[in-house]
C-alpha cells in the first residue's frame, strides 16, 4: 500500500491524459495523497473538476496565482512531497525540461524539485523517435529522472508505433516499486491461458479457432502488474510477451492442460483461452490429398477439459478459478450452466456472434457471473475488462484470507 506517501502528479498535454484520471483513482485506492498540476495543454483533455473530484485535492494551474504563489507555490509543491510523476510528459514539457526553461508552473516547479521524478512520455511515434525527442530524454536520464515506456500499440492519431503512454496499473507498479511496497497481489501465483488451441488433421492442416489471445495476455499482464508471479500457456497468436509474465508456448489443448499442471501450484487460475473441445480422432501421418475422395468424413474425440481440471475439488485447487463463455446465443443462461458444470468460482461471459467484433478486437462487452448473481460491465477496452477482472480477484483473495 501507499498510504502516506504523497504525489505530486504533473498532466501534460496529450490525449492519454485520460489516462491520468485512472492513475489518481488507483493511487487514491491505495491511500496515497495526490496533488495534481494540470497544464494548459492538459486541460483541454481533462477538467479540474474531475481531477479534483478523485484526487480530493485542489488542483494547480497558474504560475502567478494570487492565492498560491503568495505562498511561493511553486516551491512549495516541489518539496512537501515524496515524488512527481509527469503522465502524460508530452514532447514539449520533455523539451522544456531537458533545457531548463520555466514559463509556466508545472516546469517551474520541476525546475524547483528536490524530488524524484518519474516521466511517462506519450506523443506520436515520429515525435518520439525524433533524435531532439531522444536526445532530450538521455539528458534527463543523466541528470536522474525515472522513466516508465512508452510502448508500442495504436496511437489516438490512427498510427501505430512507439509513442504510446503507459498504462496507468504499470505507472502504478512503478511506483510502488519506488517506495519499496508490496503490490496488493505479491506472494500470490497465478496461471492464465489464452490464444487458440490448433488440433491437427494432417502436418499441414488443423482445426482452430478465430481467439487473437489479446483478452488472455491483457489479464497476464494485469495480473502480473499487482506482484503475482504469473504463468501465461499462450497456444498460437501473434500478441507480444507480456511483461514480467513467464510464457509457455502450447498448441494442443492437451498440450495446454499439461502446461497448466505443470505450472500448479497456484493461488489464482483464470481460463480465458478458446480451447478446441474436440480434436480429430485419427491424425493422417501424410498430408490428405486433394484427390482423396469425398465426402471426407472427419471423426472427431472430446479434448480434455482445462476448465474442470483446474475447478475440481483437491489440495491442487487453486483459490480463485475463472473460466470464460463464449456464447453466440442465450448468454446469460449458458454462462450460468457453465459456471455450476465447470465448479469455478467466476464466469466471464461474452458474445463473440458475427458483427460484435469480439474475436481480433480491441474491446469487449462481459457479464460478471459467480454463484451470487450476474454484474454486468460497459463495452470496455481488453485492457480495462483485464484489470476489473483483476480487482475482482485482488478483493475475493482478501476476503477469503
Amino acid at each position: 500500500m501507499l498510504a502516506g506517501k504523497r504525489i505530486l502528479l504533473v498532466i501534460s498535454g496529450g490525449i492519454a491524459a485520460y489516462k491520468s484520471l485512472e492513475l489518481i483513482r488507483r493511487l487514491r485506492e491505495r491511500g496515497a495523497l495526490v496533488r495534481a498540476i494540470l497544464t494548459k495543454g492538459g486541460a483541454q483533455f481533462v477538467t479540474p473538476l474531475s481531477v479534483a473530484a478523485l484526487s480530493e485535492s485542489k488542483v494547480y494551474q497558474d504560475l502567478f496565482s494570487l492565492t498560491d504563489e503568495s505562498e511561493m507555490g511553486h516551491i512549495r509543491l516541489s518539496r512537501e512531497l515524496d515524488l512527481i510523476v509527469v503522465a502524460p510528459a508530452s514532447a514539449d514539457l520533455l523539451a522544456r525540461l531537458a533545457h531548463g526553461l520555466a514559463d509556466d508552473l508545472a516546469s517551474t516547479t520541476l525546475l524547483a524539485a528536490d524530488k524524484p521524478i518519474l516521466i511517462a512520455p506519450a506523443m506520436n511515434m515520429m515525435m518520439w523517435a525524433h533524435p531532439a525527442t531522444q536526445a532530450n530524454i538521455a539528458t534527463l536520464k543523466a541528470r536522474g529522472l525515472r522513466q516508465i515506456g512508452p510502448e508500442s500499440g495504436d496511437l489516438a492519431c490512427g498510427e501505430v508505433g512507439g509513442g504510446r503512454m503507459a498504462e496507468p496499473m504499470e505507472i502504478l507498479a512503478a511506483i510502488e516499486a519506488y517506495f519499496g511496497t508490496a503490490a496488493p497481489l505479491s506472494g500470490r501465483r497465478a496461471i492464465v491461458t489464452s490464444g487458440p488451441t490448433i488440433e491437427p488433421l494432417d502436418p499441414v492442416r488443423f482445426i482452430a479457432n478465430r481467439s487473437s489471445g489479446k483478452q488472455g495476455h491483457a489479464i497476464a499482464a494485469a495480473l502480473a502488474r499487482r506482484g503475482a508471479t504469473t504463468v501465461l500457456v499462450a497456444g498460437p497468436t501473434a500478441e507480444p510477451d507480456p511483461a514480467g509474465v513467464e510464457v509457455r508456448r502450447i498448441e494442443s489443448a492437451e498440450e495446454m492442460l499439461a502446461a497448466c499442471r505443470a505450472a500448479l501450484p497456484a493461488d489464482i487460475a483464470v481460463c480465458a483461452a478458446a480451447v478446441a473441445d474436440f480434436r480429430p480422432a485419427k491424425v493422417a501421418a501424410q498430408k490428405i490429398k486433394k484427390g482423396t475422395a469425398a465426402p471426407l468424413p472427419i471423426e472427431l474425440t472430446r479434448n480434455p477439459d482445462i476448465l474442470a481440471t483446474l475447478s475440481a475439488p483437491g489440495n491442487a485447487r487453486p483459490r480463485i478459478v475463472v473460466g470464460f463463455a463464449a456464447e453466440t446465443e442465450d448468454l446469460i443462461a449458458n454462462a450460468k450452466k457453465k459456471l455450476a458444470a465447470k465448479g469455478c468460482d467466476l464466469i466471464l461471459a461474452n458474445d463473440v456472434s458475427a458483427g460484435t467484433g469480439t474475436f481480433g478486437g480491441t474491446e469487449n462487452t462481459v457479464h460478471l457471473v459467480a454463484a451470487d448473481g450476474v454484474e454486468s460491465w460497459p463495452r470496455l477496452s481488453k485492457q480495462e475488462v483485464a484489470e476489473r477482472l483483476a480487482d475482482t480477484i485482488e478483493r475475493r483473495l482478501a476476503r477469503s484470507a
